[in-house]
Parts: structure tokens; C-alpha cells; sequence
């Protein structure tokens, strides 16, 4: 048999494909390059643009674009009045942000385990870990997978929590035919590059409660207002505002509003691709035992923004980082979606400790993210396909 190219055979690829790629086209760059003519880089008409349409898409009342998906979630922290001696219940298979957006503000993630098939947070596991000092639930969407939003959204009911949906993976997923975005109090996205939409850099807030909206657009600038119905005496002139909270500048370019918006316009166009190469990518990977695929909830409609695929390393004669390193070896841009949060050093650091979610420790151990982005074309996935086949072979018992 052909030796593997990192023993150094001919790999799948000659170059390097990435897990994830942007797409820009020449509406992207003509809407970018057509605010650079005008008269507005910054807070000008296209940030109410974007934010229209996300309100269109999501069905959400109110939007507000932020810097990033990490202030989108700080901003959400503090609109939902969580301080110091508060607890925010969140997975540890996410990005650091959804819980560092806690201790930002002097509140501490508690870690909820997921469940095993989905990957998502398990609702029972939520409720096992609420005490007196819980506020809210940060309920992420992992790999755009929408979370069992009735039986946490009833928990946060119960309970007097305040529900943020980490959507920075979900965005355009349906839960129950309803656009996620318009389901928890706050739901948050992100558009970096390796997302479905992207402004380059950049996040969002969507929600349908006027306080949290005046709460959010306060924190996205300085805490500083000319609302007259915010201020505690009138107007002293145009020129007049008032600071009256500490907030940040956490304000989004409309430069990068203006691809964001262009963006938002093919979401139908990359959604749809992206389900095709899930269901290819499925169908593939029902024919290897070796590998074990993240299973669907029913209710949710998912635009899937990361592929994962887990090993069942019983069947294999290696470890997962020799199936990763084989794989980039033949060029296939792979990379892990997460480390469990609490092992990071900072997290051990503050007390936590290994063991807390069995569950999200074991599929650690097992996932690898393959390619998955609009523009990964038919052959391209084939050979993706064909690379993980031609790596399990070499390394099945």
C-alpha cells in the first residue's frame, strides 16, 4: 500500500486546503470600497442597514452590531445585570468567550456537560448545576446546531434565568421553523472570517426587549447616551450627552457594516451549500465505522458552520493526534473545536478541576474539524473523503 505522505508518500492534495475559508465576491468588495468614497467610515448609515437585516432574517425586534462575538457576549452580561457573586451556567466545548464573558464582569462560569450524541449542552445537566447565585444560561449552538431551546428556555422560565444563545456558529439555523435570533432573550453571532457571513471582524446582538436593546447600545459606546429619556436632566444643546453607565468602545466600522450587509444578502446562497456538503460528508462517513457523526435534534434546521467528526479510537491502532497530523500531511486543513474550557491553566488557576463533565472531556479526546466553508468545491470534498479513508486504513487494528 501507498505509504501515507507523512512517512512520506504523495499526499491527497499538493497544497494545503484550510478547514474554513471566507467568500468574497465583487459585491462584497464594490460595498466596501463604495463606503470608502463616502462621507462615513464610522457610525454612518450602514451600521442601521446591517442591522435591519439581521431583524429580517432572525425576525428579532431590535439588532445591534459590536466590535466581535466576544464584546457581543460582554455587552450581553451586562444587560442582563450580571455582577460580581453571580453565576453564569455555560459548555465547556466552546470558544473561551462564552464563558470569559462572565468573569469580565466579576460573575463565574459553571460548567454544564453535553450531551454525548449532540455535542450540544445537556438541559438536564443545566438544571443540576442552578444554586441561589445563578442569573443566566449561555447556551451555545455548537457547530450551528441550534440547543434544545424549549426544555432550556422552560428552565430559565422556572427559574427566573436570563437565556443568551451563543449563535456565533448558527447563524441562518431554524429552530422549529423560527430563525434563531428571535428565540432567547439575547442571542448573540459572530462574523469572523470562518463564518458563514463575515464583516471580517465583527458580532451581533439580537433581541426582542426594548431594555436590553437601550442596555446593549449603551455598553457598545462608552456607556454614553443622548437619549433625553435616559439622562437625568434636559439637553443643554446638540452637542450634549451624558455618561451614565461604564461602557466600551465596542463599535462596529461601517466599512466592515457594508460586507456584512452584502454578506447577509447570499445567506440563503451559502446555507444551502453548506447543508449539501453536510449531507455528502454524512453519506461518506455512514460507510466508516471508524468514525462517529454528530447527531441532529429534529427541531433544529441547521446551517452547519464546523464538521466534526469523531474517532472511535477503539477501532483504531493510534492516537487522535497521529490520525490530525496524517491528515494535514496529506493537506487537509483540519483543527479541534474545543478544548474543554476549564483545563486551560487560567481556568485551573481559579480553582477548577478535571473530571467536571465526563462527557465533554471523552468527545474532546475523539473530534477532529474537517473543511466545511461555501466555496469548498465537489472535488475538493472527494478528496477530503478520500484522504480520511486512505489515513483509517493505514491505522485500523
Amino acid at each position: 500500500m501507498e505509504k501515507l505522505a507523512v512517512f512520506g508518500g504523495k499526499p491527497v492534495f499538493e497544497k494545503k486546503i484550510g478547514y474554513g475559508h471566507q467568500y468574497i465576491d465583487d459585491h462584497d468588495i464594490k460595498a466596501v470600497v463604495d463606503v470608502l468614497k463616502s462621507d462615513y467610515l464610522t457610525c454612518g448609515p450602514k451600521i442601521t442597514e446591517a442591522e435591519n437585516k439581521l431583524c429580517e432574517i432572525t425576525g428579532a425586534k431590535y439588532a445591534v452590531l459590536i466590535a466581535n462575538g466576544t464584546a457581543a457576549l460582554h455587552a450581553c452580561i451586562f444587560a442582563a445585570g450580571i455582577g460580581a457573586g453571580d453565576e453564569v451556567i455555560t459548555t465547556p466545548i466552546t470558544f473561551a468567550a462564552s464563558a470569559n464573558c462572565a468573569l469580565y464582569l466579576g460573575a463565574k462560569p459553571v460548567f454544564a456537560d453535553i450531551d454525548p450524541s449532540t455535542y450540544n449542552i445537556d438541559p438536564d445537566s443545566i438544571e443540576k448545576c442552578i444554586t441561589d447565585k445563578t442569573k443566566a444560561v449561555v447556551a451555545v449552538d455548537y457547530t450551528g446546531q441550534a440547543v434544545q431551546l424549549d426544555r432550556i428556555r422552560e428552565i430559565c422560565d422556572r427559574h427566573g434565568l436570563i437565556l443568551i444563545e451563543d449563535a456565533a456558529h448558527s447563524l441562518g439555523t431554524k429552530y422549529k421553523g423560527k430563525p434563531v435570533g428571535s428565540i432567547a432573550d439575547m442571542t448573540e453571532f459572530s462574523f469572523h472570517p470562518v463564518k458563514t457571513c463575515t464583516a471580517g471582524e465583527g458580532g451581533a446582538i439580537t433581541t426582542n426587549n426594548e431594555e436590553l436593546y437601550k442596555r446593549l447600545v449603551l455598553f457598545r459606546t462608552h456607556g454614553i447616551t443622548r437619549a433625553q429619556d435616559m439622562m437625568n436632566k434636559p439637553s443643554e444643546g446638540v452637542w450634549y450627552y451624558q455618561q451614565i453607565a461604564l461602557g466600551y468602545n465596542y463599535r462596529m466600522t461601517d466599512m466592515q457594516a457594508a460586507l456584512l450587509s452584502s454578506q447577509l444578502d447570499k445567506l440563503e446562497l451559502f446555507g444551502n451549500r453548506r447543508k449539501e456538503l453536510v449531507k455528502h460528508y454524512d453519506d461518506a462517513f455512514t460507510e466508516m465505522p471508524e468514525i462517529t457523526i454528530q447527531e441532529e435534534i429534529a427541531e433544529s434546521d441547521t446551517v452547519r458552520h464546523l464538521y466534526v467528526i469523531q474517532l472511535n479510537l477503539e477501532m483504531l491502532n493510534c492516537s487522535r493526534k497521529e490520525i490530525f497530523d496524517a491528515l494535514l500531511a496529506e493537506g487537509v486543513g483540519v483543527n479541534v473545536h474545543y478544548i474543554p474550557l476549564y483545563s486551560f491553566p487560567y481556568y485551573q488557576s481559579l480553582g477548577y478541576k478535571m473530571g467536571t463533565c465526563p462527557n465533554a472531556e471523552k468527545l474532546y479526546e475523539r473530534i477532529i474539524s474537517i473543511p466545511l466553508y461555501y466555496s469548498l468545491s465537489d472535488d475538493e470534498q472527494n478528496k477530503v473523503v478520500a484522504a480520511i479513508r486512505k489515513v483509517l486504513d493505514y491505522y485500523k487494528k
